[in-house]
């Protein structure tokens, strides 16, 4: 019996911050009496309500990021979560001040006169509550974790802070002893994410105070599966002089789908169980550059109002891609770089101006796979006219897009130039 393989994605982003100084510090202090502190009253209300005055920068930061990335690598896949990346900066603006405060939220596409600092930790609380929700037919959770060095004292209100609006949990950690804290840390991501990312740090700097880490994991079965037994190999075609024999999965059936005649492209919602679905859009032949200059949230929220649901034989790649950043050559270019030089101001951590990032990496693994024959057989499947369906083939480079409907939050965002290259 064929064991089931599931439509999988998986993600680990990154964040490390060493000593400023090349002489370690005596790091004891005493709390400061903060005028800026976190110390804000709770706003209550609805937690969607809430979300939604953040979804629009998160999915503006999505598209500048995307837009960096493939600038950094023309011809690459690109895959990553925008999502776990905004969340993990909003996090380090908590311990952030001044120029190096306004830098970090003004990178991820705040505009810091329309929304307060406090109502975005507040939006960013209720997001991780929608998006960690129980009772979802998907697998979908994502956290905070901070190791500190034991020799460290975090500010109070920090870690009061970090816990009640990012849930985050702060690991005390011996950075003298770099490979028992480099395999403790490598341990806990190997955890979060069931196995699937076995080494995120392959070295620690001998001066690193704290290294923050953000995870996302993500498991979810197709709504309406591919049958196993109709994949077959045939060629994709990577760019005019280049093609590469790949596994095509295909399934005749209804979509929710739209053709954009002015962006010369063709978008197919493909939807997993529960409140998450997949955004498939195949520009037509050398169309790929100006579909990419128009994303916006403003045509992803064009193609949302108008999908229609539509039979048609779809034909999707199997694929296993991973993507790796480093975050502070993207987010320098975004305009963050107080937070990464000697000018960095992180007192809102320690108290004190002795910390600056010296490394941001993000990593995502993206398989997608048929739904497995266990799932198939509980699955319905659509009444079908005997005529002939259209058909549309993912045989060439196309973008996807991995949106929780609930919050409309893109949790993953990609470019598949090559399915094949891993």
């Amino acid at each position: 019996m064929m064991k089931p393989t599931l439509p999988l994605c998986l993600l680990v982003s990154m964040l490390h911050l060493t000593v400023q100084s090349l002489t370690k510090t005596d790091h004891h202090n005493d709390e400061p009496n903060e005028t800026d502190s976190q110390e804000q009253h709770p706003f209550e209300g609805d937690p969607l309500e809430s979300c939604q005055r953040i979804v629009p920068s998160n999915t503006d930061f999505a598209f500048q990021f995307y837009k960096q990335a493939t600038t950094q690598e023309p011809g690459k896949n690109v895959f990553f979560s925008p999502v776990s990346i905004s969340t993990a900066f909003a996090l380090l603006a908590l311990g952030s001040r001044a120029t190096s405060r306004a830098q970090v939220l003004e990178g991820l596409a705040f505009n810091l006169t329309d929304i307060r600092e406090e109502e975005i930790h507040d939006s960013f609380r209720h997001l991780l509550l929608l998006l960690n929700r129980p009772g979802s037919q998907v697998q979908l959770s994502m956290g905070n974790t901070l190791f500190m060095d034991k020799h460290l004292n975090p500010l109070k209100s920090f870690l009061k802070d970090i816990k009640k609006m990012y849930k985050g949990k702060v690991v005390s950690s011996n950075f003298q002893n770099s490979t028992e804290a480099k395999n403790q840390i490598n341990d806990h991501i190997k955890n979060k994410t069931h196995g699937n990312i076995n080494q995120i740090l392959r070295d620690l700097d001998p001066h690193t105070l704290m290294v923050m880490v953000n995870y996302i994991y993500f498991k979810g079965y197709w709504e309406n599966p591919f049958n196993i037994k109709g994949t077959h190999k045939e060629y994709f075609y990577v760019n005019a002089k280049t093609s590469v024999e790949v596994k095509m999965m295909t399934r005749d059936g209804f979509y929710r789908t739209y053709s954009d005649r002015k962006l010369s492209c063709k978008v197919v919602q493909i939807p997993y169980k529960g409140d998450v679905a997949a955004l498939f859009i195949l520009p037509s032949e050398g169309k790929m550059k100006q579909l990419e200059d128009a994303l916006t949230k403003d045509t992803l929220s064009k193609w949302g109002k108008t999908l229609e649901r539509r039979r048609m034989e779809v034909y999707i790649p199997k694929l296993s891609i991973l993507g790796t950043y480093d975050l502070k050559k993207i987010l320098m270019n975004l305009g963050v770089t107080d937070v990464f030089s000697d000018r960095a101001d992180l007192s809102g951590i320690t108290g004190k101006l002795d910390v600056k990032v010296s490394k941001a990496a993000h990593k995502a693994l993206l398989k997608i796979h048929e739904n497995g024959t266990e799932a198939a057989a509980v699955s319905g499947t659509d009444f079908l006219p005997h005529s002939v369906p259209p058909v549309v083939k993912f045989n060439r480079p196309f973008l996807l897009l991995i949106v929780d409907q609930y919050t409309q939050s893109i949790l993953f965002l990609g470019k598949i130039v090559n399915p094949t290259e891993k």
